[in-house]
């Protein structure tokens, strides 16, 4: 049994001692992840430390729609990144200046291939345009790349290093692609009239074909209080107060009912501005 034992822990002394040392990335990575239109934006990337005298390196990868696209660490003042916005459709985005300058200049190109600033080729380029750089109040001392003022069909690519910063706008087509799907619901045997209505809603559209719609859907769904309160707001913009108010007392009689509480607060609200 003390062979055994003694065994043993020989063999793990010899594990340990061949074992790989792990050490911390000199630029450690960073994935983050922004819900965007109809999906996501997936960004990554390595953040090196700001050091004297050392340029920028880093390379990043964002995703709108599909899987991730492979690709090398971009050697010296070359950023570079990959953005796909739908499948099979890869561009990269790259900047021609280090920090200190006062423009960079961005790159959207249609190769995948690129591991050298020698392997670029400009006649592919999609996109070329010169990105005003802001200047920073203090330092940024880990290279960051984050999104920001998210909109339903845009948002910003923020790059920051050092002192420096630029914006990258980035845009999604959301209002095509779905009245796209709310016209195959239409055709299907089950059309989705809740949901496209209220799209109609909030969005501004034909506030008639809303109305039909929500009718339609409070028809298939008599308790449901949500809907009749979406139709309640829809009838009041079409000026039909009478019939909003109906709706709306409607829907608070369910809600109440039901013991949700929101959507009695909700009504009452929209009982109490209907005149």
């Amino acid at each position: 049994m003390k062979k055994i034992v003694l065994s043993a822990a020989l063999l793990c002394a010899l594990s340990y001692a061949n074992a790989q040392i792990k050490m911390p990335a000199p630029s450690p990575a960073q994935t983050i992840k922004q819900e965007f239109g109809l999906s996501n934006v997936e960004l990554s990337y390595s953040r090196p430390v700001k050091k004297a005298g050392r340029y920028l390196e880093t390379w990043c990868l964002i995703m709108l729609f599909g899987e991730p696209v492979q690709t090398e660490l971009q050697p010296y003042i070359r950023r570079q990144c990959y953005y796909r916005r739908q499948r099979n459709s890869c561009r990269q985005i790259w900047t021609s200046q280090h920090t200190g300058a006062t423009s960079w200049t961005l790159i959207i190109t249609k190769q995948t291939d690129v591991t050298s600033p020698a392997a670029y080729k400009q006649e592919e380029d999609v996109v070329r345009v010169t990105a005003k750089v802001k200047p920073l109040a203090t330092s940024v001392e880990n290279f960051s790349i984050q999104f920001d003022n998210v909109q339903p069909e845009s948002c910003d690519l923020i790059i920051s290093w050092d002192k420096s910063m630029v914006s990258l706008p980035i845009k999604t087509n959301v209002d095509g692609r779905i009245m796209a799907s709310i016209a195959e619901s239409m055709k299907s045997d089950k059309p989705a009239y809740f949901q496209s209505a209220f799209y109609y809603l909030e969005s501004g559209k034909d506030l008639k074909q809303a109305e039909e719609w929500f009718a339609k859907a409070v028809e298939a769904q008599p308790n449901a209080f949500w809907i009749r309160y979406q139709q309640a707001r829809t009838l009041a913009k079409l000026g039909k107060t009478a019939q909003a108010k109906e709706a709306a007392l409607k829907s608070k009689e369910l809600a109440t009912a039901a013991q949700n509480q929101d959507y009695v607060t909700l009504n009452n609200k929209l009982i109490n501005s209907l005149k």
